[in-house]
Protein backbone atom coordinates (compact mmCIF):
# COMPACT_ATOMS: atom_id res chain seq x y z
CA UNK A 1 0.00 0.00 0.00
CA UNK A 2 2.73 2.54 1.00
CA UNK A 3 4.73 1.65 -2.20
CA UNK A 4 1.07 2.83 -4.61
CA UNK A 5 0.73 5.79 -2.25
CA UNK A 6 4.05 7.30 -3.49
CA UNK A 7 3.34 5.78 -7.49
CA UNK A 8 -0.14 7.56 -6.52
CA UNK A 9 1.53 10.83 -5.36
CA UNK A 10 3.97 10.87 -8.17
CA UNK A 11 1.76 10.35 -11.13
CA UNK A 12 -0.41 13.39 -9.84
CA UNK A 13 2.95 15.50 -9.24
CA UNK A 14 3.36 15.12 -12.78
CA UNK A 15 0.16 15.74 -14.03
CA UNK A 16 0.58 19.14 -11.75
CA UNK A 17 4.23 20.04 -13.33
CA UNK A 18 2.15 20.41 -16.71
CA UNK A 19 0.00 23.36 -15.44
CA UNK A 20 3.18 25.43 -14.69
CA UNK A 21 5.41 27.59 -16.71
CA UNK A 22 8.34 25.63 -18.59
CA UNK A 23 9.85 28.76 -20.16
CA UNK A 24 9.79 30.40 -16.30
CA UNK A 25 11.62 27.25 -15.36
CA UNK A 26 14.24 27.24 -18.33
CA UNK A 27 15.33 31.27 -17.78
CA UNK A 28 14.92 30.65 -14.05
CA UNK A 29 17.50 27.69 -13.73
CA UNK A 30 19.22 28.24 -17.07
CA UNK A 31 18.09 24.92 -18.70
CA UNK A 32 19.03 22.65 -21.34
CA UNK A 33 15.48 21.90 -22.95
CA UNK A 34 14.58 21.04 -26.76
CA UNK A 35 10.47 20.57 -27.81
CA UNK A 36 10.01 17.67 -25.97
CA UNK A 37 12.53 17.80 -23.07
CA UNK A 38 13.52 19.85 -20.30
CA UNK A 39 16.97 18.54 -19.14
CA UNK A 40 17.95 19.02 -15.11
CA UNK A 41 21.50 17.34 -13.47
CA UNK A 42 20.40 16.41 -9.96
CA UNK A 43 22.68 14.40 -7.81
CA UNK A 44 25.06 13.44 -10.40
CA UNK A 45 22.76 11.96 -12.80
CA UNK A 46 21.23 13.78 -16.26
CA UNK A 47 17.74 13.77 -16.19
CA UNK A 48 14.85 14.64 -18.42
CA UNK A 49 11.50 15.76 -18.01
CA UNK A 50 8.60 15.02 -20.71
CA UNK A 51 7.42 18.11 -21.51
CA UNK A 52 4.09 17.01 -22.91
CA UNK A 53 3.42 14.12 -19.86
CA UNK A 54 5.61 15.16 -16.83
CA UNK A 55 7.00 11.95 -17.12
CA UNK A 56 10.64 11.82 -15.26
CA UNK A 57 13.54 9.79 -16.50
CA UNK A 58 17.40 9.50 -15.22
CA UNK A 59 20.05 8.46 -17.54
CA UNK A 60 22.52 6.11 -16.71
CA UNK A 61 26.06 5.73 -18.38
CA UNK A 62 25.08 3.09 -21.17
CA UNK A 63 22.90 5.98 -22.43
CA UNK A 64 20.06 3.79 -21.19
CA UNK A 65 16.85 6.23 -19.70
CA UNK A 66 15.25 4.73 -16.66
CA UNK A 67 11.65 5.89 -15.09
CA UNK A 68 12.85 8.48 -12.16
CA UNK A 69 11.42 7.51 -8.62
CA UNK A 70 9.31 9.35 -5.90
CA UNK A 71 11.94 11.36 -4.24
CA UNK A 72 13.52 12.20 -7.20
CA UNK A 73 10.33 13.85 -9.38
CA UNK A 74 9.23 15.19 -5.65
CA UNK A 75 12.47 16.98 -5.67
CA UNK A 76 13.16 17.96 -8.93
CA UNK A 77 9.37 19.70 -9.40
CA UNK A 78 9.47 21.24 -6.48
CA UNK A 79 12.42 23.10 -7.52
CA UNK A 80 11.56 23.96 -10.41
CA UNK A 81 7.70 24.63 -9.71
CA UNK A 82 7.73 26.28 -6.06
CA UNK A 83 10.92 27.87 -5.84
CA UNK A 84 10.97 31.76 -5.28
CA UNK A 85 11.31 34.11 -7.87
CA UNK A 86 14.31 35.65 -6.93
CA UNK A 87 15.96 32.98 -4.75
CA UNK A 88 19.27 33.11 -3.70
CA UNK A 89 21.90 30.59 -0.94
CA UNK A 90 23.58 32.81 1.07
CA UNK A 91 26.73 30.28 1.30
CA UNK A 92 26.18 30.00 4.73
CA UNK A 93 25.26 26.32 5.79
CA UNK A 94 23.43 25.03 9.13
CA UNK A 95 21.45 22.19 10.23
CA UNK A 96 18.22 22.06 8.85
CA UNK A 97 16.13 22.96 12.20
CA UNK A 98 18.28 26.21 12.08
CA UNK A 99 17.41 26.94 8.61
CA UNK A 100 15.50 30.33 8.15
CA UNK A 101 12.48 29.64 8.33
CA UNK A 102 12.25 26.12 9.59
CA UNK A 103 9.44 24.79 10.94
CA UNK A 104 10.59 23.32 14.45
CA UNK A 105 7.81 21.29 15.37
CA UNK A 106 8.46 19.43 11.95
CA UNK A 107 12.10 19.09 12.79
CA UNK A 108 13.95 15.63 12.63
CA UNK A 109 15.20 13.52 15.59
CA UNK A 110 19.02 13.37 16.11
CA UNK A 111 18.76 9.81 15.21
CA UNK A 112 16.85 10.26 12.01
CA UNK A 113 20.61 9.29 9.76
CA UNK A 114 21.58 6.55 12.65
CA UNK A 115 20.79 3.75 9.85
CA UNK A 116 22.45 5.33 7.01
CA UNK A 117 25.92 6.14 9.75
CA UNK A 118 25.79 2.31 10.30
CA UNK A 119 26.23 1.57 7.65
CA UNK A 120 28.98 4.01 6.58
CA UNK A 121 30.81 3.23 10.07
CA UNK A 122 34.50 2.04 9.34
CA UNK A 123 34.17 2.44 5.76
CA UNK A 124 35.39 6.26 5.43
CA UNK A 125 37.49 5.48 2.52
CA UNK A 126 34.98 3.80 0.46
CA UNK A 127 32.56 6.95 1.87
CA UNK A 128 35.02 9.45 0.67
CA UNK A 129 35.12 7.64 -2.61
CA UNK A 130 31.53 8.05 -3.15
CA UNK A 131 31.65 11.79 -2.16
CA UNK A 132 33.84 12.41 -4.87
CA UNK A 133 32.19 9.97 -7.75
CA UNK A 134 28.96 12.25 -7.28
CA UNK A 135 31.00 15.69 -7.74
CA UNK A 136 31.97 16.28 -4.12
CA UNK A 137 34.57 18.39 -2.57
CA UNK A 138 36.39 17.51 0.40
CA UNK A 139 35.41 19.87 3.31
CA UNK A 140 36.40 20.21 7.23
CA UNK A 141 34.65 19.01 9.95
CA UNK A 142 34.14 15.16 10.52
CA UNK A 143 36.30 12.07 9.54
CA UNK A 144 34.63 12.40 6.10
CA UNK A 145 33.21 15.74 4.95
CA UNK A 146 32.06 16.72 1.47
CA UNK A 147 30.33 19.57 -0.41
CA UNK A 148 28.08 17.58 -2.67
CA UNK A 149 26.23 19.25 -5.61
CA UNK A 150 22.54 18.50 -5.59
CA UNK A 151 21.93 20.63 -8.91
CA UNK A 152 23.96 22.17 -10.28
CA UNK A 153 23.18 25.63 -8.98
CA UNK A 154 22.67 24.13 -5.00
CA UNK A 155 24.75 22.17 -3.25
CA UNK A 156 24.59 20.18 0.80
CA UNK A 157 27.65 19.72 3.03
CA UNK A 158 28.01 16.11 4.48
CA UNK A 159 29.38 15.55 7.71
CA UNK A 160 30.20 11.79 8.78
CA UNK A 161 32.37 10.51 12.45
CA UNK A 162 33.03 7.40 12.80
CA UNK A 163 32.28 5.77 15.95
CA UNK A 164 34.89 5.05 18.71
CA UNK A 165 34.37 3.34 22.44
CA UNK A 166 32.61 6.27 23.59
CA UNK A 167 30.22 7.71 21.02
CA UNK A 168 28.41 6.01 18.02
CA UNK A 169 28.70 6.78 14.06
CA UNK A 170 26.98 9.88 13.05
CA UNK A 171 25.94 11.40 9.75
CA UNK A 172 24.78 15.12 9.56
CA UNK A 173 23.77 17.10 6.04
CA UNK A 174 24.05 21.07 6.38
CA UNK A 175 22.24 23.29 4.68
CA UNK A 176 22.13 26.48 3.40
CA UNK A 177 20.31 29.00 5.22
CA UNK A 178 17.86 29.83 2.19
CA UNK A 179 17.53 26.31 1.15
CA UNK A 180 13.55 27.11 1.78
CA UNK A 181 13.64 29.99 -1.12
CA UNK A 182 14.56 26.78 -3.37
CA UNK A 183 11.93 23.95 -1.84
CA UNK A 184 9.65 23.31 1.11
CA UNK A 185 10.61 21.94 4.21
CA UNK A 186 9.81 18.42 4.02
CA UNK A 187 11.48 18.06 0.71
CA UNK A 188 15.26 18.42 2.30
CA UNK A 189 14.80 14.77 3.83
CA UNK A 190 13.52 13.71 0.16
CA UNK A 191 16.60 14.98 -0.95
CA UNK A 192 18.71 14.10 1.50
CA UNK A 193 17.01 10.12 1.55
CA UNK A 194 18.49 10.37 -2.36
CA UNK A 195 21.58 11.41 -1.56
CA UNK A 196 21.76 8.47 1.11
CA UNK A 197 21.08 6.05 -1.28
CA UNK A 198 23.19 7.05 -4.03
CA UNK A 199 26.09 6.96 -1.43
CA UNK A 200 25.12 3.54 -0.50
CA UNK A 201 25.19 1.91 -4.07
CA UNK A 202 28.48 3.41 -4.51
CA UNK A 203 29.93 2.20 -1.17
CA UNK A 204 28.51 -1.08 -1.58
CA UNK A 205 29.84 -1.49 -4.78
CA UNK A 206 33.43 -0.57 -3.47
CA UNK A 207 33.02 -2.82 -0.78
CA UNK A 208 32.13 -5.92 -2.48
CA UNK A 209 32.11 -5.31 -6.14
CA UNK A 210 28.51 -5.22 -6.56
CA UNK A 211 27.20 -3.67 -10.12
CA UNK A 212 25.31 -0.53 -9.47
CA UNK A 213 21.76 -1.72 -9.61
CA UNK A 214 22.43 -4.01 -6.27
CA UNK A 215 22.02 -2.35 -3.70
CA UNK A 216 21.91 -4.46 -0.53
CA UNK A 217 22.91 -1.63 2.08
CA UNK A 218 20.58 0.21 0.76
CA UNK A 219 17.93 -1.96 3.52
CA UNK A 220 19.62 -0.34 6.39
CA UNK A 221 17.91 3.20 5.84
CA UNK A 222 14.42 1.92 5.24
Amino acid sequence: MRGSNYETTKKESQKLFLKYDQQHMIDKFQLQHDDDFLYIEFVARRYRIDRHSGNVEWKEETCLWHEAGFEEVLSIFDVLCYSRDGCRLSGNYCGISNVKGANLAAAPGNDMFAPAARSFDHHTAQLSAACEALGGTKSEVGDVSYLLPVFPFLSIRLQFWESDDEFPPQLKFMWDENILQFMHFETTFYVTGHVIERLLELVSGRLWGYSKDCVNLQTDVR
